[in-house]
Parts: structure tokens; C-alpha cells; sequence
């Protein structure tokens, strides 16, 4: 059973790679171990070298679930609250921002402060960049100037929509906490305990071995490609607390198993990570909710199908989705920017289906 799932989406991705729509790595484990792994497509496009299974990924957004789990490991510690007022902690002085926000409210997305790019409203984040160099930007409070004069969405705890500056807040005030800066925290007590030895913060200024680099194709009136565009200006140079961070698939599963395992942070928060905590919006026959960066598709009966972290921007795309009924977690990682949308969308049908439970029973 697993080598006829095996060799389907082998042949699935590859089609997918022959078309240039996919490029990337892809792994499916259960609670007896990988049920599928695969590498697909180029990591550089001028040097032909293809993917492979231990190469970093640009996560994107991905990397919002280590700033949560370093946020919530200062509250572990008593070093502040989730009912912390931002602005008085972190002693923000003529913004927009309200006292009222908590660290709560950022984690949750219900903080009603406006984003730096509002990408829920349809704006570009890649062209927001065009307004000013992204590699100036390279240390959270870079990011202030960006966003914390705009007017607020709505107030704090009454609405809920998807913000990226919330959590470079987060990361400011995991800084104050700790008199670190923020990607040496993260490193040392995240990365590092959770086992994740391949993972960092990759500048794209200086050489990274097995970094898979990120471009999109550029297709004609016809829809035939005309060439790649890299996305190196596309976004700050090095991972800030909202995104960037690179891993490899392995490192990823290793950190979320790590995580449920209850290795990261108290009982008390593992078991809130783990929890909607905010509706979003109705979709398709379910609702999607946020927690503490986690987002939750839950059925008309109030059932968690699956919680899962995306990441999304030019020359990248990444998804890590956990099925706690068949305890079933799915990585894909793309150095495109669509790649990992319609794949991530075909292994729902086929964990909806049971046809990795099948793969479980029968091992």
C-alpha cells in the first residue's frame, strides 16, 4: 500500500515539476514514522542543481510558529503576561497602536492594528518594497517606521485579521525580555532544543550552502515561459520575527513533533498551542480560527480537521499541516511562490479519503 502511494506521488509531483508548477520537497509522517518523502525541481535554476531532501527552504510565514513558541516561552517564564499591554511594555510612544493590545491579541491576529502591507485588502507585499530598499530592513524595529502611524483596522479582542507586524511586535518584546537579539533566542532556545541542526537565519548577502533559492517563472501572453525572476528583492535580506527563517522538511516535522511532544514550552501552553483561540472566517463548509499562530479548519460540529502554519511570498511557498484524527502531519516546501498551493490541496483528498490510514494499518 505504501509503494503504490509512493510511486502515485512520485508520479503526481513530477508531473507537476515537468509542468513548472512545483519545485520543492515534500514529507508525509504518521506515529509509525515517513509515509512519503521526495525532492522535486531545481534549488538553483542557473546552475541546474536539482532539490534535495536535506536542503533549507525559505519558510515565509512558517516561521511565525517559533516566534509564538519563544513568546510563550517569556510567559512561561514570568517575564510578562498574555495580558501585557505591548505599547506599555515595550514604551511605544506617538503611535496608533492602542494600550489595550496585549500580547495575546498579536498572537491571535485579533489586535486590530494595521499591517504593514494589508494583504487581506489585496496588497502586494512584494511591491511594497518598492517604496524603500528591503535590504535597510533587516532588524525588527526596522519594521516600526512601516506601520505603527497607520490607522488601526478595528479595536483590540473585536475583530480578527491575518497581521504580519503583530508578530515583529512579538519579537521586540521577546528582545526587551531577554536582552538577546531576537534570531539568537530563537536559535538557541528553539531551534536548538527542538533538534533542528540544519535550521537558521540565511542572509542573502553572503553565501548559504544547500539553500534552495527562491524564483518564479515568467510566462508570455501564451502562457509559455519567457524566463525566472529571482526574489531576492522581494523582501527584507534575513529572516525578521514574521518571516524567513529557513529549515529543511525534516527540521520542520522534528520541530512540530517536538512541540505537540510538550519539549518547548509548559503543559499548560503546549496544550493552548493547540487550540483555536479566534474565528476568522467561514470557508467552504468549515471555519478557519487562529490560535497562537496556528490556524484551525474546524467542521459545522466544532471538530478540528486539521491546524496548520503557511508561508507565502515571491519565490516561496510552505505548509506544515497536522490531521490530529490520523495523526498525520504534511511538509511541503516550494522555492516557488504557487508551488505548494495545489499539492497541499490534493494530500487533503487523499488523508480525507483514509488512504494513509490504509498506509498506517498495514505496516
Amino acid at each position: 500500500m505504501i509503494s503504490d502511494l509512493s510511486n502515485e506521488l512520485d508520479g503526481y509531483f513530477a508531473e507537476r515539476t515537468r509542468r513548472e508548477l512545483f519545485s520543492g520537497v515534500v514529507l508525509i509522517t504518521n506515529s509509525a514514522g515517513t509515509v512519503y518523502e521526495g525532492a522535486f525541481g531545481l534549488a538553483s535554476r542557473a546552475w541546474q542543481i536539482p532539490n534535495q531532501l536535506d536542503y533549507r527552504f525559505d519558510t515565509a510565514s512558517i516561521t511565525k510558529l517559533f516566534t509564538a513558541v519563544a513568546t510563550l516561552q517569556m510567559i512561561d517564564q514570568q517575564l510578562f503576561s498574555l495580558d501585557t499591554s505591548v505599547v506599555h511594555y515595550l514604551e511605544l510612544k506617538n503611535t496608533a497602536i492602542s494600550p489595550d493590545v496585549t500580547a495575546f491579541h498579536l498572537l491571535t491576529h485579533t489586535s486590530g492594528i494595521a499591517d504593514d502591507c494589508e494583504e487581506e485588502d489585496g496588497e502586494d507585499y512584494e511591491e511594497s518594497w518598492l517604496r524603500e530598499p528591503c535590504y535597510a530592513v533587516s532588524q525588527a524595529a526596522d519594521f516600526l517606521p512601516r506601520f505603527i502611524h497607520k490607522p488601526p483596522n478595528f479595536a483590540p479582542g473585536q475583530g480578527c485579521r491575518y497581521c504580519n507586524c503583530s508578530f515583529i511586535l512579538l519579537g521586540l518584546m521577546i528582545e526587551k525580555a531577554t536582552g538577546m537579539d531576537y534570531r539568537d533566542y530563537v536559535r538557541q532556545h528553539v531551534f536548538q532544543p527542538a533538534g533542528m541542526s540544519d535550521s537558521g537565519f540565511l542572509h542573502a548577502g553572503y553565501v548559504n550552502e544547500r539553500l534552495a533559492e527562491g524564483s518564479d517563472p515568467v510566462r508570455d501572453k501564451a502562457g509559455n515561459i519567457a524566463g525566472y525572476k529571482r526574489n531576492i528583492f522581494s523582501f527584507p535580506p534575513i529572516g525578521t520575527p514574521d518571516s524567513g527563517a529557513h529549515v529543511t522538511a525534516r527540521d520542520l516535522e522534528q520541530f512540530f513533533h517536538e512541540l505537540k511532544a510538550g519539549r518547548l514550552l509548559s503543559q499548560e501552553l503546549t496544550s493552548a498551542f493547540f487550540k483555536p483561540s479566534a474565528f476568522h472566517s467561514d470557508k467552504d463548509g468549515w471555519q478557519l480560527h487562529y490560535g497562537f499562530a496556528l490556524a484551525f479548519h474546524v467542521d459545522a460540529q466544532g471538530i478540528i480537521i486539521c491546524c496548520q502554519k503557511e508561508g507565502y511570498n515571491a519565490g516561496s511557498s510552505g505548509v506544515i499541516r497536522h490531521y490530529p484524527d490520523q495523526d498525520i502531519s504534511i511538509v511541503i516546501l516550494s522555492n516557488m511562490a504557487e508551488g505548494a498551493w495545489p499539492p497541499v490541496e490534493h494530500l487533503h483528498s487523499l488523508v480525507s479519503s483514509g488512504r494513509y490510514r490504509n498506509c498506517l494499518d498495514s505496516t
